[in-house]
């Protein structure tokens, strides 16, 4: 959970100096086609995922941060695109610089029940498309809008 140690590490000799990160979200929908969101401790409402650790795969990473999120246990998962660019650039909030490198996942199946992790998670909710929270990353908004735009040309 949280920031991966060798990041730490590295952070420790480099400072808030521009980090180059790899991670990976989901999109996980319910039975009536909502889209699952956390929100996370800033407040702010994004995506399940975080980054990749060291020897995994984005896959992996994809699984084992909604396990770590949200309780469930995913069994299927679609690769639907990664996203970089200009918009990967961050500062975060303490101050430490990033480069984001995200790869998006669509689950197709998973098991359990809901059960928010309160070190990451303020609460988790199902919201339809239609009616999104208005305290959303921006980047997870750029994730939804390019799954709904793929799910109308297929």
């Amino acid at each position: 959970m949280g920031i991966p140690e060798y990041v730490k590490q590295i952070r420790q000799k480099i400072g808030h100096d521009r980090l180059l990160l790899a991670g990976a979200c989901v999109i996980l929908e319910d039975e009536a086609g909502r889209i699952l969101l956390q929100q996370r401790t800033s407040g702010k409402w994004g995506l399940p995922g975080g980054l990749l650790e060291l020897g995994e795969t984005l896959a992996e990473t994809a699984i084992r941060e909604v396990k770590e999120e949200t309780g469930l246990i995913v069994t299927e998962l679609k690769q639907l695109h990664t996203f970089s660019g200009p918009f990967a650039y961050a500062t975060l909030a303490n101050q430490d610089k990033i480069y984001m490198v995200t790869t998006l996942y669509h689950v197709l199946a998973y098991q359990g029940t809901l059960h928010p992790d309160k070190e990451e998670t303020l609460q988790l909710r199902f919201f339809a498309y239609d009616a999104l929270p208005q305290k959303m990353e921006k980047n997870y908004v750029r994730y939804l809008e390019y799954y709904q735009k793929s799910l109308r040309n297929n």
